[in-house]
């Protein structure tokens, strides 16, 4: 089955291209700087063991000529992966939001894209641009089944106690306002990994989804009951240009007392605040330097960090009645040795404890970082959630395959 996975932003379209049931894709691209200056397109081909990068710079105005580029890519001699456009089986969309209509993987219809599109307001960085990539993509591939994967779909077996806010009713029932939770399709890839690495279907597990956006997740025999994001991406852990929760009385004494405007605020608070806020840079490899440096503002934000993260563990502890196993994944949590160190830390009371030299050691794949004493297995599980979206397309059309069987 040929599936083309297309994660599409507002300014930017990731797109890998998979033969399943081969789990390695056959080619990546990314184009970048949609409708901004100096934008283009990196391709990646993987063929015969060899990788053939493509990278090219030109104006791109809109997402249109952005995807066009793109066939353009699958389907040249030489690089191309396809014959023409009609090769392409199955286009799976990555939507960041599905509300509370959306909330499982389904066929792209008209219905499901003005769906998509009443929920702008939830996620206006990012469904607006999902929702330009599916109509490119359906000209582009009209013959192929386009389906969607929403990030917000795991999160979906929350309890109500969970993801409900103690705000008058009226904001649930009439606008929706609730706990929604993101990163939904990188928490279900690797708590599937875990629970296949353990053997232990009904395991209870914490997965901690590390990059520049952050979030956590409680998950117990396979279902999310808890997560640290809410209504948008911005609630829960300490991010690279994200505060996470905060008191809400500090944004009302921004705009009462200092002045502040609502868009303002916003813009502190997503673009200016979490790791860069405290240090000035955003990505932990800059910070790390700085502590190198004996950088006090840098090594307290590791601390701020890493101990949202150890609140959470303990929290979601609770929660889950018990803990099997917490799991690192994405950028900072596959890679970043100090920041799992400085989580696992002073952890004894919940029987975590991670052994400094697996640590520290460069493996690939899942595999344990914990002590042999340690009632609590810490596993880092590289995350994949284009291979994700792509397995979840093949299993929905496989079960209406079945059904139209029976």
């Amino acid at each position: 089955m040929n599936i083309l996975v297309i994660n599409s932003g507002s300014s930017s379209i990731k797109y890998q291209f998979f033969k399943l049931p081969s789990a390695k894709p056959v080619c990546f691209g990314l184009i970048e700087r949609i409708g901004l200056p100096n934008s283009g397109i990196v391709h990646k081909v993987y063929a015969d063991g060899q990788e053939k990068v493509i990278s090219l710079t030109f104006d791109i105005p809109n997402h249109e000529a952005g995807m066009n580029e793109a066939a353009k890519l699958l389907t040249e001699p030489g690089i191309g992966v396809i014959q023409n456009p009609d090769d392409i089986t199955v286009v799976g969309h990555r939507i960041v939001h599905g509300g509370e209509t959306l909330t499982k993987t389904t066929i792209v219809t008209e219905q499901v894209k003005e769906e998509i599109k009443k929920i702008f307001a939830l996620a206006p960085l990012h469904n607006p641009g999902s929702y330009q990539g599916i109509q490119v993509a359906q000209k582009l591939f009209d013959k192929a089944t386009h389906i969607c994967v929403f990030d917000t779909a795991f999160h979906q077996t929350l309890p109500e106690k969970a993801f409900r806010y103690a705000i008058p009713q009226t904001f649930y029932h009439d606008e929706g306002i609730r706990v929604y939770g993101f990163h939904g399709i990188s928490h279900k890839y690797v708590t599937d990994k875990a629970l296949n690495y353990l053997n232990n279907p009904k395991a209870k597990v914490i997965t901690i989804h590390l990059g520049n956006g952050c979030s956590m997740a409680a998950v117990n025999a396979g279902k999310c009951i808890d997560t640290s994001m809410g209504l948008t991406p911005l609630e829960g852990l300490i991010m690279g240009t994200r505060s996470g929760s905060i008191d809400p009385s500090v944004l009302i004494y921004m705009m009462t007392q200092l002045g502040y405007d609502i868009k303002q605020v916003s813009n502190i608070l997503n673009k200016e605040s979490g790791m860069l806020g405290l240090t000035g840079y955003s990505d932990m490899r800059d910070i790390k330097r700085l502590i190198e440096e004996g950088d006090h503002n840098a090594l307290l934000a590791f601390e701020m960090f890493a101990y949202r993260i150890k609140k959470y563990i303990g929290a979601y502890t609770a929660a889950l009645n018990g803990l099997d196993a917490i799991v690192f994944t994405a950028g900072i949590g596959e890679n970043d040795v100090l920041i799992r160190e400085m989580i696992c830390q002073e952890m004894d009371i919940f029987g975590i404890r991670i052994d400094e030299q697996k640590n520290s050691s460069r493996i690939s794949g899942t595999h344990e970082i914990n002590d042999v004493s340690s009632l609590v297995k810490i596993l880092v599980i590289p995350t994949n959630e284009e291979l994700e979206i792509a397995t979840e397309c093949m299993e929905l059309l496989n079960e209406q395959k079945a059904l139209q069987i029976s």
